[in-house]
């Protein structure tokens, strides 16, 4: 897999160099690579991106601050591909990582092997609105997960994203839009997916996952999308709003956070299976430069404790139940400096002993090519169950072709 990431790359950099000569009138940010082919066969766009973060943390013992620990991070590293083949209708998007958080999580389950592909989807634009998706992307879950990890006005998403979104997995989605009277609009997407998430090889382990999710737009579509990223870079010249619900079913789930977590093998070998069900509510509004996310998670199972087959009956994992609330705002001034803030909580159900936590986060931003250039930097404090306090500012950029 390694070498076919560099042999792509190779490829792309001597077509380059091929027509160096040629003065190319595509913009920063459109993509380091546009081509459509001359009989209209087929286009590619080739986007690479990095995300360079900085971290500096304070811990609480209970009476004092702790000396800082520091860190630098390259936090994600990718290659982009997408485009078109033989018809605009029938669209394409290839993402591949290749930083440690991306490609971390070998298993049994994934051959053993980085896991290097973000997604490989086809999406097919088969009937008026309806759109069917076929491979691996992220389902359609909540609104934070789903909007890139390009487009943030943090310098990460939020703690009910770690610990509660359905992320990516390997299936089938469809995709239909409704317009009713002028403006108003409706948004339908089904999943039916594997429900052990990415880069799975083995086939399936448990049962499948299903996901459905619905939106509501009564004041219209925002402007480029502008529900699928962060801070009204648009500014929005008409107020914006959109209210979202999902609810995901994985059968038999084999994970201690459905198609993510751990994998629940017992000290016999075999894999402990449960129903778990989650379901979102959030919110996005938009309006001259003001921006408002609003987000609700909640995870339940049918039996959370994968129980020891041994003496001492105790559960060899555990479900991560519970809940879990998200908001945050933001005020982009014309000068494309951007301040927002930040509350979340976690909250698990008391079967599973693991700590709930706060977050307050303030952040600030420079917007030099909207968030294809950009520098971030943002103030943390967290507490978890009053057991565990701590201070963390947060600084990097982003640079994405």
């Amino acid at each position: 897999m390694k070498n076919a990431i560099y042999a792509i790359i190779a490829c792309l950099l001597f077509n380059s160099n091929l027509y160096s000569q040629e003065i190319s009138d595509t913009k920063f940010g459109k993509g380091l690579v546009n081509f459509t082919a001359k009989d209209s066969s087929f286009s590619v766009k080739f986007a690479p991106r990095i995300q360079f973060r900085s971290y500096t943390s304070w811990d609480y013992d209970g009476e004092n601050y702790e000396d800082p620990e520091q860190a630098f991070l390259i936090r994600r590293a990718r290659l982009k591909f997408d485009g078109w083949a033989l018809t605009p209708k029938l669209k394409y998007k290839i993402e591949l990582g290749l930083s440690n958080n991306d490609i971390a999580g070998a298993s049994i389950y994934t051959g053993n092997a980085p896991r290097y592909i973000l997604d490989a989807v086809l999406k097919w634009n088969f009937y008026e609105n309806f759109e069917l998706w076929a491979g691996q992307t992220k389902l359609p879950g909540n609104v934070e997960r789903v909007i890139s990890s390009a487009n943030l006005q943090f310098i990460d998403r939020s703690i009910l994203n770690s610990r509660f979104n359905i992320d990516r997995d390997i299936g089938l989605q469809l995709h239909h839009k409704i317009n009713l009277g002028e403006n108003f609009v409706i948004k339908e997407k089904m999943a039916l997916s594997q429900g052990e998430g990415r880069n799975i090889t083995v086939g399936n382990i448990g049962g499948l996952q299903y996901t459905g999710r619905i939106e509501f737009l009564p004041f219209g579509e925002f402007e480029n999308k502008g529900d699928y990223f962060q801070s009204d870079l648009e500014r929005e010249q008409d107020p914006k709003l959109m209210l979202g619900a999902v609810y995901d079913f994985n059968d038999n789930a084999v994970k201690t956070r459905s198609n993510m977590g751990d994998f629940m093998i017992l000290e016999d070998g075999t894999i402990y299976e449960t129903d778990i069900s989650t379901i979102f509510f959030d919110a996005v509004f938009k309006y001259n430069g003001i921006s408002f996310m609003a987000e609700y998670a909640n995870r339940e199972a049918e039996d959370p404790l994968a129980i020891r087959t041994g003496e001492t009956n105790l559960p060899d994992f555990i479900v991560a139940e519970g809940d879990a609330f998200n908001v945050q705002a933001g005020y982009l001034f014309d000068n494309n400096y951007e301040i927002a803030a930040r509350y979340s909580f976690n909250e698990f159900n008391e079967i599973t002993n693991l700590l709930g936590r706060e977050e307050y986060t303030i952040g600030a931003s420079k917007y030099i090519v909207g968030h294809k250039l950009k520098i971030q930097a943002d103030l943390n404090y967290a507490k978890q169950d009053d057991v565990n306090d701590y201070i963390a500012f947060r600084c990097g950029f982003d640079f994405h072709f």
